[in-house]
C-alpha cells in the first residue's frame, strides 16, 4: 500500500498564498489549522492504482477487469486506448473526526480552515498519483491522458463502486455509502486513459465553471506522458 508522508503534502501546502482577500484573519485560522494538523498527526495519506487492460476495443463503453464503464470520453480522436488507470487516494479518517469536533465546540473558523486545508491536501495527494501513474505507463511504453472522477460530465457518480473495485481501494480503507460517497470523506477517485500515443486530452471537468480562471485545485485533464 503505498504512502505518502504528509510532511512533504504539509510543506507544499505552506508555501502557496493564502487568498485571504480583506479576511486576514483566514491566514492566521490557516496557519492554525496547519499547526493542528502536524501537532495531531491528522493526515495518513495513502494511494492505490491498477492499470488494467481493456477486455476489448472500445464500443459504447469500456468492459476492462471484469468490468463496465460507461467512459467513452476517454476514447481519444487518434492513438489506442488500451487500458484505464482505476486509482484512488485519502488522506485517511482523523481530520474530519477532528473537523467534526471543532464545529461541536464551535469553533467554526478553524473548522473551515481545517476543511479547506484538507481539500488542498487532497488535490496535491491527487496529483501525486496521477504523476506515479503516468510513470508507470511511461516504463511500460504506454501514454496517459485524459481523467474522469465518478460525478464529473463523462462519466457517472454511480461508476463509483466500479472505480474503487478495480483500484483495490479496500487495501487502504476507502468505501463507498449508499449515496456513492467515498468514506473517509477526504478521498478522491479517478480513471485515466492509458494507450499507445495517446494525444492531450482538449476537454476538462473545469471546462464550463465560471471560476475556472480563479481557482487553485482545477482538474489535470491535459495530464500526457509520452515515451
Amino acid at each position: 500500500m503505498p504512502t505518502v508522508r504528509s510532511s512533504g503534502l504539509l510543506r507544499d501546502i505552506a508555501a502557496s498564498p493564502c487568498a485571504a482577500g480583506s479576511f486576514p484573519q483566514r491566514a492566521q485560522f490557516r496557519h492554525d489549522a496547519l499547526d493542528l494538523i502536524e501537532h495531531e498527526n491528522l493526515i495518513n495519506a495513502a494511494y492505490c492504482y491498477r492499470i488494467v487492460p481493456l477486455d476489448e476495443p472500445p464500443n459504447t463503453c469500456l468492459r476492462t477487469g471484469g468490468e463496465t464503464l460507461d467512459a467513452m470520453r476517454l476514447v481519444p480522436e487518434s492513438g489506442q486506448l488500451t487500458a484505464v488507470a482505476a486509482a484512488i487516494c485519502t488522506l485517511g479518517p482523523a481530520l474530519e473526526r477532528r473537523i467534526t469536533a471543532l464545529f461541536a465546540e464551535r469553533r467554526t473558523s478553524l473548522a473551515l480552515a481545517l476543511d479547506g486545508l484538507g481539500n488542498e491536501l487532497l488535490f496535491a495527494l491527487s496529483r501525486r498519483l496521477q504523476d506515479r501513474i503516468v510513470i508507470e505507463a511511461r516504463k511500460a511504453q504506454l501514454t496517459a491522458a485524459g481523467e474522469l472522477r465518478p460525478g464529473d460530465p463523462g462519466l457517472s457518480l454511480k461508476a463509483q463502486p466500479v472505480v474503487l473495485r478495480l483500484a483495490g481501494a479496500d487495501t487502504i480503507g476507502v468505501r463507498v455509502t449508499q449515496g456513492q460517497l467515498l468514506h473517509p470523506l477526504k478521498s478522491m477517485s479517478m480513471v485515466l486513459g492509458i494507450g499507445i500515443d495517446l494525444p492531450p486530452a482538449r476537454w476538462s471537468r473545469c471546462d464550463d465553471c465560471p471560476s475556472a480562471s480563479k481557482c487553485r485545485m482545477s482538474g489535470r485533464a491535459d495530464i500526457r506522458a509520452s515515451t
